[in-house]
């Protein structure tokens, strides 16, 4: 120990030392931290003395292999004329013994630059300038967060854990495998691929696990994915954890298992599911298990038949095979671990203890015969990673030592100055792949999909199904050959794994209340509304114009509603429209016929031309409401019916006046005829009947009536109908044709007792009667009647009306005319009688 100086300070190193278990000398010093053996006793802790050293256990071989790959890439370049000539790397590599305390423990001795004890303060810089591991995700956010604030940087060949890439926590934390950020992204797509929307998913209960089902799981259920469940698991899980993860995944509807798991967890898990049965199951892996043949020769009863996943894309180091199925090296660098990994290799041991059954190793022996992980090469993509890493330490240290020839600077840097030159480093390995950080510390995320299928001699084998490259746009990145793709059970067809069929068009989807949206029933689309695709989430509403047909799959034009010729209550309101206007003809002939006969001259004559006229005209008007509605058609429909309606009744009108004006001319001394004269009478008719054509004008003029289309009556169909635009207008119009009516009628009726063998207004009063009858009920009838009914009724009242004033009226005189010839007299017709009361 060296000479001490009195009140000199003195850096000593507090606790036990902890030494590394392979190291080489060297101008720098790069560190490792590796598992060499997965698992560690657990003591008993009476906390009243210093708690003894960890006892490690289950060897490791993996991270041999990844040793193995450093002290390759380290004598590589140590060799190499062109990377740091004239400096040699060394190296020191801890065990973390899967604990995540023993990787931090070996982390800090790594950063610690001074011996166990130092003269003077304890100020010097760390002895290593990068640390190449570890392998978890976990163990990697611990030593991430002691190291941060050194700046030491951390390059990890295998975690995965998205949550590291975030550099406020773990600012010098690189790493040579993609990000589980790009991963569970990689698989929601590939399960939304294959159309697997109700998964289940078992997950490794660490960081890695947790934070990529996390990931995996918001990925999902952006796609649609809903997850039955979501089981934490991890190797050292006491049997009643074991037993409930069993008993969820037996009792489960998915037939998808996605499998967020270590290939140590996953180990185990094969055993268990083996033991209990559960096959048949389709496994979608990640990159920690989907590549590794270990696990694929470990399946005997093939649980993991068919499984597809994600790995790292195939990678090939010229000459690392070798190199790592060479371990005497190891001896070299430490001889304690060589021994070990030798004894457990061989199933041997180097010294016996009596009488022991093992072998005794001799040092010869021969790993040619050797078949487990060590010999094992799947996972040389992952040594690859290894190799990159050392060096891109290699060729920051090379840039930032100002090399060519030769290195111009023989400082070591400082681990801040190191950082910064690694996340900008850029390099081409000797196989030709590029190798680069971007600013998070990630490289390029690239995957292959695996499928596993059945080898002739009886063993699982991998296969490329597929790629996945993050770098192309969202659309291309995933490709697949489906048809070389052999799924669980050695099926070719795609299994099937929903919470619910998928829902025909016509139908949407209805969550079911409670489960995921995945789980959901298939509700018929209601009247009026379609759905026309598969698994639709609403239905839609047809425009105005069209209905939904009978499957709700398809939006058809409605059926238009009106009253036309070709129908049978069309045909039959033309037909007695067209006898109506016949029979007024054949009146109007034998009126024309007879007309010097004393009765066609007592009635009037003039009036009763005009009034057949008139009728003739209020029979072909109902015939404008028959047809498609037009914009003329409507406006003409309306004004000809109120127009000829208006004249007819005026007629009327101008015949009771005259009747009472002419009983009244018998009267001595009364000359009251020459004011109503036959010009008067004229006159009278034309007054009236431009009183209703100025109500026409003005509400043709105002708000015309329109063609319309009724779309409320119906929901299936359209009703073409005219609207009357202003409804004061057309009340008005029937108003006042009402009010000649009514007065017409209270006319005739005071003039019905006078004597007369042929009293006209009987005839007159009998016309008004059923004219107002029909009419009073035709308003609640119009008002009820539904689309072209409506049309119908009011057709009716039409023809029922002019029916009325023609028989009533006409019907007599002609009987008379024709057939009691005797009585068309001018003496009979002036025979005075007492007239009978009606």
């Amino acid at each position: 120990m060296p000479h001490v100086k009195f009140g000199e300070p003195q850096c000593k190193l507090r606790g036990n030392p902890f030494y590394p278990l392979l190291q080489k000398d060297g101008d720098i010093i790069i560190g490792g931290i590796f598992s060499f053996h997965s698992n560690y006793k657990n003591n008993k802790y009476s906390y009243t003395e210093a708690p003894p050293p960890l006892q490690c256990t289950s060897l490791n071989y993996r991270s041999f292999q990844y040793a193995q790959t450093l002290l390759y890439a380290v004598e590589e370049i140590n060799n190499s004329t062109t990377l740091l000539p004239g400096v040699s790397l060394g190296y020191k590599i801890y065990d973390s013994c899967g604990s995540v305390a023993m990787g931090v423990r070996g982390a800090m001795a790594l950063s610690n630059g001074n011996d166990h004890t130092t003269q003077g303060p304890c100020n010097k810089s760390a002895q290593v300038l990068a640390i190449i591991g570890e392998t978890s995700s976990s163990p990697c956010m611990a030593i991430a967060t002691s190291i941060g604030p050194f700046r030491i940087p951390m390059i990890s060949q295998y975690a995965t854990c998205a949550c590291l890439s975030d550099k406020s926590k773990y600012p010098s934390f690189l790493r040579t495998i993609p990000s589980d950020y790009y991963q569970s992204r990689a698989l929601a797509k590939l399960v939304k691929h294959f159309g697997w929307m109700w998964v289940g998913a078992i997950r490794t209960d660490d960081d890695y696990g947790n934070n990529g089902m996390a990931t995996f799981q918001a990925a999902a259920e952006q796609m649609g994915i809903c997850l039955e469940y979501s089981i934490p698991f991890f190797r050292n899980y006491p049997q009643e954890k074991v037993l409930q993860l069993v008993e969820q995944v037996r009792l489960s509807t998915s037939r998808i298992v996605v499998a967020f798991l270590s290939h140590l967890d996953l180990e185990v898990l094969v055993h268990v599911f083996a033991e209990h049965n559960l096959i048949g199951y389709q496994w979608v892996g990640t990159e920690g298990w989907i590549s590794d043949s270990y696990i694929a020769s470990l399946d005997r009863h093939h649980i993991l038949s068919g499984a597809i996943g994600l790995s790292i894309p195939k990678a090939q180091v010229t000459g690392l095979k070798e190199f790592i199925l060479d371990i005497h090296p190891l001896k070299s660098s430490g001889n304690a671990i060589f021994t070990e990994l030798w004894e457990a290799l061989f199933n041997c041991k180097f010294s016996l203890l009596n009488k022991s059954t093992e072998q005794m190793c001799t040092g010869k022996e021969d790993l040619s015969g050797v078949n487990n992980i060590f010999t094992d090469m799947s996972s040389m993509a992952i040594f690859n990673n290894v190799y990159k890493a050392v060096y891109a330490v290699a060729h920051t240290l090379h840039e930032a030592l100002n090399c060519t020839d030769t290195c111009a600077d023989t400082l070591q840097p400082e681990p801040r100055m190191m950082l910064e030159q690694l996340k900008k480093v850029r390099f081409k390995t000797k196989e030709g792949e590029v190798v680069f950080f971007d600013a998070n510390g990630d490289p390029a995320a690239k995957y292959e999909i695996i499928n596993w299928q059945p080898r002739q001699d009886g063993e699982l084998g991998f296969v490329a199904v597929g790629l996945y490259d993050a770098s192309l746009p969202a659309n291309s990145q995933l490709t697949v050959n489906d048809d070389s793709i052999l799924w669980a059970k050695n099926s070719t067809e795609v299994p099937v794994s929903v919470c619910s069929e998928s829902c025909p068009p016509g139908t949407r989807k209805a969550v079911q209340k409670g489960r995921p949206v995945c789980c959901y029933d298939c509700i018929p689309c209601g009247e009026g509304e379609i759905s026309n695709e598969t698994d639709s989430i609403t239905c839609v509403i047809c425009n105005q114009e069209h209905w939904s047909n009978g499957q709700r799959d398809k939006c058809l034009r409605k059926a238009t509603e009106f009253l036309s010729y070709e129908e049978i209550m069309g045909i039959l309101l033309t037909v007695i429209s067209v006898i109506g206007t016949c029979l007024t003809f054949v009146v109007a002939i034998i009126f024309f016929k007879y007309k010097r006969t004393p009765l066609v001259k007592a009635n009037n004559s003039e009036l009763s031309f005009l009034l057949l006229f008139s009728l003739i005209l209020c029979f072909l008007c109902s015939l404008t409401f028959i047809g498609r509605p037009s914009e003329w058609s409507c406006m003409l429909r309306h004004t000809a019916f109120g127009i000829t309606f208006v004249l007819c009744i005026s007629c009327v009108l101008g015949k009771t006046i005259v009747v009472l004006m002419a009983f009244r001319a018998t009267l001595p001394g009364s000359n009251v005829m020459k004011w109503f004269g036959p010009l008067q009478q004229r006159l009278s008719v034309l007054g009236f009947t431009l009183i209703q054509v100025l109500i026409c004008v003005l509400w043709l003029t105002i708000s015309p009536p329109f063609p319309y289309k009724n779309m409320h009556h119906y929901k299936d169909k359209i009703i073409l109908e005219c609207d009357v635009g202003s409804a004061v207008g057309f009340w008005a119009v029937l108003g006042y044709i009402g009010l000649l009516a009514v007065l017409c009628f209270i006319l005739a009726f005071l003039a019905r007792r006078l004597p007369d063998n042929f009293n006209e207004a009987k005839c007159i009063t009998f016309s008004m009667l059923i004219f107002c009858a029909v009419w009073i009920s035709f308003i609640p009838a119009y008002v009820s009647s539904p689309g072209k009914f409506t049309v119908a009724v009011e057709i009716f009242a039409i023809l029922a009306s002019s029916f009325g004033v023609l028989f009533c009226i006409f019907l007599p005189k002609c009987y008379i005319i024709l057939y009691k010839p005797d009585k068309n007299t001018k003496k009979h017709l002036m025979g005075k009688m007492p007239s009978k009361a009606l």
